[in-house]
Parts: C-alpha cells; structure tokens; sequence
C-alpha cells in the first residue's frame, strides 16, 4: 500500500490550501512518496506566500516515473502561455496512472483534450471555456461543488480540496481506511456544536 510515487505540479503563485490535506495525508498517513515539480525546477511561492523548493523539472517529467500525477490551481494555468503538460496527461491516463486537477490545474487537462470522454468539473463550466479555446467537454461537465472521477481522472473546484484528496487517495489506494478518515475529519468541522 505505501511507496507510491506521486508527481505534483505546481507553478508560482499556487493555492496552498489545494494540496495540503492532499499532500500531508499521501506522505505522513500513507507513506507515499510527494514529489514535486516546477517549471524549470525553480522555486516557487504560494498564494499564502509558503516557498517550495521542487524536487524536479517538470521538463523532466514522464509518464511511468509516478504512479499518480496531481496538477494544483493557480491562476498562472490561466495564461496563453501556460506549460504545456497535455502529452504527460494523455499518456498517464492511457496507462491507467491516475490523474488528478483542482481549480485551475484543470486548464491543463482541458488543454489535453482529455475531457471530452469524461465526467469533469472545475470552477464553473465558463472557467473552462473562457481560458481554453479548444475545450470540447461542455456536454460532460458536471455542476457539483465536490470533485467528480471519470476514467482514471479527478477534477475539482478550488473550493473542494477534501473531496479532491479523498478522491486521489481512492484511485492511489483503494480502499484505505484515509478515504473514510479524512471524509469524517473534515465533516466534523461543520456540524453544528
């Protein structure tokens, strides 16, 4: 069940608060090993201002050296000139590596193509099509405030890092005692005392 590898993205200026649970929950409770990437191994910063040094390149990335790929929201996927990751993309889900996009991560699987032949979601059905010009997934869009898994592939809004994590951790290890955990840990937090 533990030493998986999971390749995570992330690009300047991205959502702390996406990862975290995701993050800790696969490194400390599960014993994967999170490694992350960056556009040309430089490091990055978050919206809350947290420094990532990478532990590799994006670049340098490739299908079969993860077991699991994880693209994190930042508003810089929203730029015309955003990497490109949509070959990775393809070529993980063609090998039945799960691939995980929250907020504006999914962009890049949008620009994949990869959403026309799955259930998906995102920040809002205009989010995609307003950044991506090519999206051609508008008929299986899903509008749901939790994240959606089709085919090896999760997508959610910035507004569901639980779910996002729970659902990656069932594609990575299915069927741990996390997904249950993790789901009733942050229900507790809004139920009323």
């Amino acid at each position: 069940m533990t030493g998986k590898r999971i390749a995570v993205v992330l690009l300047d200026a991205f959502a702390d608060w996406e990862i975290g649970l995701f993050g800790a929950a696969a490194r400390t409770w599960a014993g994967g090993d999170v490694r992350h990437v960056t556009p040309g191994g430089a490091t990055v910063r978050s919206m809350g201002g947290l420094a990532v040094t990478p532990a590799g390149t994006l670049a340098d990335l490739a299908s079969g050296d993860h077991d699991a790929l994880v693209i994190i929201g930042s508003s810089l996927w929203e730029a015309p000139d955003a990497p490109d990751i949509g070959g990775l993309v393809r070529a993980d889900l063609a090998t039945g590596i799960p691939v995980g996009a929250i907020c504006g991560g999914t962009l890049a699987v949008a620009r994949a193509g990869v959403l026309a032949e799955r259930r998906h979601t995102s920040n809002a059905a205009g989010y995609l099509t307003e950044h991506v010009p090519n999206y051609g997934g508008a008929a299986r869009y899903v509008d749901t405030p939790r994240a959606v898994v089709d085919g090896g592939l999760v997508t959610a809004p910035g507004s569901a890092p639980a779910t996002f994590a729970t659902a990656m951790i069932g594609l990575i290890w299915p069927g741990h005692p996390l997904i249950d955990q993790i789901a009733a840990l942050t229900a507790a937090e809004h139920r009323s005392g």
